[in-house]
């Protein structure tokens, strides 16, 4: 699983799940300033250089086209064209997911705390950092992938030397 896929995946489910505590607020506890949740906003236009919202409707385009086709390849151009019609739905509704990104922040951080972090990714630093994010993320799993896949056989090696000295044959 890639990482965009792995990333759109776990938004998707946290967004699922902070929608379900967000139904079970009182509503005074939802509201926030429409400044806040601008600024929120903000710092999400400013750090979506992924473009989750395109990726995540591209792999499930494809994965349902997949799904569809292996049980039904006599009708691929329809299936193609159906796709195609759906997709051109959700065109224009990706603010609807990114102001619920923006709800997540403005809940966890002040006025002035996005305003420091909106300032950081408008600098050419954090304009870096926010375009690099993607491919470091990527290099990290892979470094992460090496590292449990060495510490698994490490760790089964050790634990079974442990073993062995007391006496279990494992």
């Amino acid at each position: 699983m890639t990482f965009l896929k792995k990333r759109a995946s776990l938004l998707i489910a946290a967004f699922l799940s902070l929608a379900a505590a967000f139904a079970a607020m009182p509503a005074s506890a939802q509201e926030l300033a429409p400044e806040h949740l601008a600024i929120a906003r903000k710092y999400i236009e400013l750090t979506d250089k992924s473009g989750i919202y395109e990726v995540s409707l591209v792999e499930t385009a494809v994965e349902t086209m997949r799904t569809i086709i292996t049980q039904n390849p006599e009708i691929m151009d329809p299936v193609d064209k159906a796709i195609t019609k759906t997709l051109e739905s959700y065109k224009g509704k990706k603010g609807d997911l990114l102001d619920q990104f923006a709800r997540v922040y403005a809940l966890n951080f002040t006025m002035d705390e996005l305003q420091v972090i909106v300032a950081f990714y408008e600098s050419p630093v954090g304009s870096k950092l926010a375009a690099a994010n993607a491919s470091l993320n990527q290099s990290i799993q892979m470094v992460m992938r090496v590292f449990e896949t060495n510490l698994k056989t490490e760790f089964f090696a050790k634990v079974r030397a442990e073993l062995k000295a007391g006496g279990y044959d494992v």
